[in-house]
């Protein structure tokens, strides 16, 4: 038990390093929460400062969650078991995307997660998280909206998780738990792009704004 609270402990300080925020204020001497549509990730530093920020910070943060998740894992497998690794990795996931979206370092004001949960999903069910992120991927280029990739990115993860907890017979285990929690967080962190999705004001993905 004093692994798992120290594994999610440490995922969650990790978690909060926000590279978007740490990234504008270094190079652009700005604040990306005080840009653009004021969010701390990957799409805002793209609209706001080019493709090469926001990638650079789209493969920071999926790096972030992988990083958080597989430090977990291999130290509980090494250290206790492997039944205790699998659970302390889905908590560190859940912690460093609580990190990542409230920063202890940046005032508890961070991101939506996206590129983080991906990272976490990836180590946790690498199967599950290609498809996950296909699905997301595909839903982005046709629509051209991020956000509606996320969500739906989200709910198909927990979909996932819960039809393999029900087929190994552990549908309410913490696992499962872990996974609904993260899934919900990365929906309810696009709440405000929801209603403009249901409104038509959303804003479509463009590679035409900010710098090069």
């Amino acid at each position: 038990m004093l692994f798992l609270v120290t594994a999610g402990v440490a995922a969650y300080l990790i978690g909060s390093v926000n590279f978007s925020i740490l990234l504008s204020r270094i190079i652009e001497g700005k604040d990306i929460r005080k840009s653009g549509s004021g969010n701390a990730g990957a799409t805002n530093m793209l609209r706001t400062y080019g493709k090469k920020m926001g990638i650079i910070t789209l493969v920071l943060d999926i790096l972030k969650g992988v990083v958080c998740v597989l430090l977990a894992k291999l130290i509980a497998a090494s250290i206790l078991n492997e039944d205790a690794a699998e659970t302390a990795a889905y908590i560190a996931g859940v912690c460093a995307i609580l990190g990542h979206n409230f920063p202890l370092y940046f005032g508890f004001k961070g991101g939506k997660g996206v590129a983080t949960s991906l990272g976490v999903v990836l180590v946790l069910d690498w199967k599950i998280g290609l498809i996950v992120a296909a699905a997301a991927i595909i839903i982005m280029a046709l629509t051209k909206y991020v956000s509606l990739g996320s969500v739906i990115g989200g709910a198909a993860f927990v979909a996932a998780e819960v039809i393999k907890g029900a087929a190994e017979g552990s549908l309410f285990s913490l696992q499962t738990l872990c996974a609904a929690i993260i899934g919900i967080l990365l929906i309810a962190r696009h709440h405000a792009n929801i209603k403009r999705l249901i409104n038509g004001t959303e804003n479509k993905l463009s590679f035409k704004g900010g710098k090069k």
